[in-house]
């Protein structure tokens, strides 16, 4: 299959060589200039000042502070100094005080209209050989994150009844959507972990607007309800998915039809609560879809059979074969979800506040956005698909690479530097394991101590009253 070359023009890049020179906030400031920062902040009705700390350096030095291995707040304002030090600007205090207050009066509704802008723009402009059958196949998933246990997140984002007082660490939950073809974050819904109303798929149901027509929607079996199904078909797009589990077993049998293939139909349940009686009324009575069985004949594979359900039901244009490869890739979300909890370190948060939290989850989405960009570009110069090319060889190279662009004297040095960069980011690939399976069992063996099951004051003083110490002598 050809792959096109022209995702994101050289020309593009070239012109952005000055403002490189220019900018503290490599490589954001291309893919997120001041002025559109500026402007998106003024629409929010969000007011700020010219100083050092503007919500374009603000936000610049925040997804520094994400891209980096290093977290800290420390290291990124000692970056941002030792960048206006080089270019004879006026450094801002060495302490963390005055970024940490700039960064808590940006608004999280930047951050969050940024992610679904940067996605936007890479997805209208998505080479023709990427997308399955022409469409465009958006996959939804879910994971979840924890935060510092202070009272603050406690309060916001309780943790589970079972653990005691004391034990354990405020959880959220994410609900994230991605584009298949270039791996980007269309948009996010997040929420408490648990409780009623904030379930995945409540939380996916507050995504309005995710999906348009001509789009497939691709999930596991969590989304194959009715009022799902209801919903794509109402925008005129199209789903696969799994069958629910909870749904009545489909026998592949009978007279017209298939031994693996065959219609059905689904009728509208009762009005749940979260649903008015207007829009109640406006679906269906009846949704017909389309059943498939598809048989794993991999050794060592978990799965040995699953059904599949779709609003694709025309098996002449979408045969069986199709939809069991398009399911299959449905697993490139959880790859993406490893790579902004595994490789962006997202995994863990560092927020006290839940506000500095949810900011720093779009933070990591904003990132994670902008790696997506660049390798695009890379995939698109080595002719080959997005999800071939390396997201930690290219979050890698990437950070070996920044100091080079900040040190460049003239546009002619960016330029060498930056191509370089590309045609290094196309050259790490994924390996090509089609048929892979692990078994799932950790080989490193843990440290030897046991569980804080208690509050670690009170455990503190008992170890100051004398209690025995437990885990290995050494």
């Amino acid at each position: 299959m050809s792959h096109t070359n022209s995702l994101v023009p050289m020309r593009q890049v070239g012109g952005a060589r000055q403002q490189f020179l220019q900018e503290p906030g490599l490589p954001f400031a291309t893919h997120l200039p001041a002025a559109e920062i500026h402007s998106c902040c003024r629409g929010l009705g969000h007011g700020f000042r010219q100083r050092i700390f503007t919500p374009a350096v603000t936000l610049w030095t925040f997804l520094s502070q994400v891209l980096d291995p290093d977290h800290s707040c420390r290291q990124a304002v000692a970056r941002l100094n030792a960048y206006r030090v080089g270019r004879g600007l006026r450094p801002s205090a060495p302490d963390t005080g005055g970024y940490c207050k700039a960064r808590g009066r940006l608004p999280e509704e930047l951050l969050a209209d940024l992610t679904r802008t940067t996605a936007r723009h890479l997805q209208d402009r998505v080479a023709t050989p990427w997308l399955w059958k022409g469409r465009r196949v958006k996959v939804a998933d879910g994971t979840g994150a924890s935060m510092p246990d202070t009272p603050a997140n406690q309060k916001a984002y309780p943790k589970s009844k079972k653990l005691p007082p004391g034990v354990g660490f405020p959880m959220l939950r994410l609900v994230v959507v991605f584009n298949l073809a270039v791996g980007t974050v269309l948009d996010a819904a997040l929420g408490k972990f648990q409780g009623k109303g904030h379930g995945e798929i409540s939380l996916f149901r507050r995504l309005t607007g995710i999906l348009e027509r001509g789009d497939v929607l691709l999930a596991d079996r969590l989304y194959a309800t009715f009022w799902e199904m209801a919903q794509v078909l109402a925008v005129g797009a199209d789903a696969v998915m799994r069958l629910h589990a909870g749904r009545a077993a489909v026998w592949f049998r009978g007279r017209g039809h298939s031994t693996a293939n065959r219609r059905i139909w689904w009728q509208k349940p009762l009005r749940p609560e979260w649903l008015s009686r207007a829009e109640y009324a406006k679906i269906p009575q009846w949704l017909c879809l389309r059943a498939l069985r598809v048989d794993v004949r991999q050794r060592g594979f978990r799965t040995r059979r699953l059904v599949l359900v779709t609003t694709l039901t025309d098996a002449q244009a979408v045969s069986h074969a199709d939809l069991a490869d398009l399911y299959r890739r449905r697993w490139q979300a959880e790859l993406n979800l490893r790579s902004l909890k595994q490789t962006l370190q997202m995994d863990i948060l560092r927020g006290q506040t839940p506000a500095i939290v949810r900011k720093e989850i779009w933070a990591h989405l904003l990132v994670y956005n902008v790696v997506r960009t660049v390798m695009a570009q890379a995939a698109a110069t080595a002719g080959v698909r997005p999800d071939e090319v390396s997201f930690a060889g290219a979050l890698q190279t990437l950070n070996a690479f920044l100091p080079e662009l900040r040190a460049a004297q003239t546009p002619e040095d960016a330029a060498v530097v930056w191509e370089v960069l590309i045609w290094a980011i196309g050259a790490h690939r994924v390996g090509n394991r089609p048929n892979r399976y692990e078994p799932r069992a950790v080989k490193r063996r843990p440290k030897n101590f046991s569980r804080l099951t208690e509050p670690r004051a009170t455990a503190r003083q008992r170890l100051k009253h004398g209690a025995k110490r437990t885990g290995k002598k050494r």
